[in-house]
């Protein structure tokens, strides 16, 4: 695990959860340091997902902890919960921009809501942040007028629009062209320097996250079954890992969801 000298922005100890009878987190552990990208990769319905809620508050842990700049998530209260989460930004896996309002408003709506800056000020800083992901010239447009790789930009601005300590991408390459996928990859490495904050970034895509993240962690199962600096991952002896960076179809992690054998089903008798 990553060296706890340095200042953690989140820090997960021991997380269990599960829906009802389902397990889906069993006992992750995990550091997110300040400044950095941490790339949380693993197969679709491993639990990154369910990890998320859990840093925003959304999922009470079965057991274990969150701890969000030194306080636990799931111990506070409403205020406290509210006031955390302004120091969160999230960039939704399908980008989750309100169909009814422009680009400009999109990106002005939460400096409304949560600040007390006046029009004039906000129209600066909607227009900053949308020069930084390229589309300045597109606050007037509406979201159905975007394209995926225009959209995901978008939602990239509105992330970080209110300047937050951390920024959370689900998914962020997900359903991308190459040059779009390449260009976010791109902007959430240079906008996590240049304006000194953490990012989380949530995906199945090895090969992009690699490119642009300080740490990996591969969740299997509901737990870290490997992690290292991303430059070391690709020697990984892990069996988990490398069916994930070769893309094996046979290995540790299974196609099939865990059920009876098929022929159970079809009520084939054994001979």
């Amino acid at each position: 695990m990553l060296n706890t000298a340095i200042e953690n922005l989140i820090e997960v100890r021991d997380l269990h959860f599960a829906y009802g009878k389902r397990v889906v987190l069993r006992g992750i552990n995990l550091n997110i340091p300040k400044g950095q990208v941490v790339a949380i990769l693993g197969s679709s319905g491993c639990g990154k997902s369910t990890l998320l809620r859990h840093f925003g508050g959304q999922l009470r842990p079965s057991r274990g902890s969150v701890k969000f700049m030194g306080q636990v998530i799931h111990e506070m209260d409403n205020d406290q919960l509210y006031s955390a989460r302004l120091k969160m930004g999230m960039m939704f896996q399908v980008s989750g921009l309100f169909s009814d309002l422009s680009v400009y408003d999109n990106l002005a709506f939460p400096m409304r809501e949560h600040t007390d800056l006046s029009e004039e000020m906000i129209r600066d800083l909607v227009l900053m942040k949308l020069h930084a992901v390229g589309l300045r010239n597109a606050h007037n447009l509406m979201p159905n007028e975007l394209s995926g790789g225009m959209a995901r930009r978008v939602a990239l601005a509105r992330a970080i629009a209110t300047d937050p300590a951390l920024i959370i991408y689900d998914e962020p390459f997900a359903g991308l062209d190459p040059i779009s996928l390449n260009t976010i990859a791109n902007l959430i490495r240079r906008l996590n320097d240049a304006l000194g904050v953490t990012s989380v970034v949530v995906t199945y895509d090895l090969s992009e996250s690699l490119k642009i993240a300080d740490y990996v962690y591969f969740i299997h199962e509901g737990v870290v079954v490997a992690e290292s600096k991303a430059c070391d991952i690709a020697g990984s002896e892990n069996p988990i890992v490398r069916q994930f960076i070769h893309a094996q179809a046979d290995g540790p992690v299974a196609f099939q969801y865990p059920t009876r054998p098929y022929v159970d089903d079809l009520g084939i008798k054994a001979a």
